[in-house]
């Protein structure tokens, strides 16, 4: 470990590896730390859904489009599956109705098709009854988490020679250099991407910006019948007032004062439904949020069950049988969307604290990298 790098990364989750993929690119020498053995933290928790439409105007929904296509380019090269693309988000009430058409009348909303209920259900007769219509967004891409992150990683030291050390615990960062338990790793640049453990390597910074954890709670089924097929991600009336795209548009606040009305548990305890296809026809489920400093390990089977009954009302689908469940998480803080400082000279915490890694990373990184090493040739 005694070779110098140009640029240490903390962190083998989609924020570390984008910022490595943007280095890396550049002909920089990267060098990547990871505590775990292998990705098995945030970044693998997660749906893997790259998120365009109704995410907020401006930076965030730019990141995203930057993202969906170095995602592209690199699944192709890197073999990773793409399982689904395009988002589905259905409406079961008239406000939420109102508020999709309005947003695909939108500038955001260009390439979105509004769809009435008669239509909807034609096209896609897996939707349940009584729904008042849905928005097609061809914009989104999905990939499977658990197969993605470990294959991106390989791809990253196999055809760009960046250096990874697994299960190696960084204790501190300075100027030039990480130390950990075995000695250092030198570097002319630092990135700590590193999620929750952000706060033992740059207290002050977590302190400061009330840095914590969101919780998620998430399901898989069984697979489902064969002519079962999701080709999007589906999402629902509870995705419009959480995604900032959707919630500033008029008629959210009226959508809003009815969901208190009629699903305040479901408000309560942040349930946002995504439910998503995998390729061997499995749905993933989710999800809730909570958050505090601590990630606590235990899952409420009440809040599973509003996240069921959410899905049961959109999905023309027998309750499945659940296999796996999980507890996600990100971090969030005061500084939103993004989490971006420096803990010493050429040394930066990086944190995506909305819940957006896997939907703006890759563009993240490239910024990051040009702050620290200058603007590409």
């Amino acid at each position: 470990m005694g070779t110098r790098f140009d640029l240490a990364i903390v962190g083998a989750g989609i924020v570390g590896l984008a910022h490595a993929l943007a280095a890396a690119r550049r002909g920089l020498k990267v060098v990547v730390v990871e505590r775990d053995p292998r990705a098995c933290s945030a970044s693998v928790q997660n749906f893997g859904f790259v998120t365009i439409t109704g995410q907020e105007p401006g930076p965030t929904r730019e990141r995203a489009l930057r993202t969906r296509d170095v995602w592209d380019e690199v699944a192709a090269q890197a073999g990773i599956a793409v399982p689904q693309r395009g988002a589905l988000v259905v409406a079961r009430r008239r406000e939420s109705r109102e508020l999709l058409a309005a947003y695909a009348a939108s500038p955001e909303g260009e390439g979105c098709e509004f769809h009435d209920a008669v239509h909807a259900r034609r096209r896609w007769p897996m939707l349940a009854a009584g729904l008042e219509g849905a928005l097609l967004s061809p914009h989104e891409l999905r990939v499977e988490p658990r197969e993605a992150l470990p294959k991106l990683a390989a791809w990253l030291a196999g055809r760009h020679g960046v250096a990874f050390h697994w299960g190696v615990s960084v204790g501190a960062v300075e100027p030039g250099a990480l130390v950990h338990a075995e000695g250092r790793i030198e570097a002319d640049a630092i990135v700590v991407a590193a999620g929750a453990a952000l706060r033992a390597l740059a207290p002050a910074i977590a302190r400061r910006t009330n840095y914590r954890a969101c919780r998620l709670q998430m399901m898989r089924t069984a697979a489902q019948p064969p002519a079962f097929r999701l080709e999007h991600v589906l999402m629902s009336d509870l995705s419009l007032v959480r995604y900032a795209g959707f919630a500033r548009m008029r008629p959210a606040k009226a959508l809003l004062a009815r969901l208190h009305e009629e699903v305040p548990a479901s408000l309560a305890n942040g349930v946002n439904l995504i439910v998503a296809q995998g390729a061997d026809g499995s749905l993933v489920v989710g999800d809730s949020h909570h958050y505090d400093e601590a990630i606590e390990p235990f899952a409420s089977e009440p809040v599973d069950a509003l996240i069921l009954d959410e899905m049961d009302a959109v999905l023309d689908v027998p309750r499945p049988g659940i296999t796996e469940h999980w507890l996600g998480v990100y971090p969030v803080a005061d500084v939103a969307p993004l989490l971006r400082e420096n803990i010493a000279e050429r040394v930066l915490a990086v944190a995506v604290t909305s819940g957006t890694g896997m939907s703006t990373a890759f563009a993240i990184g490239e910024e990051t990298v040009a702050s620290l090493f200058g603007a590409a040739a």
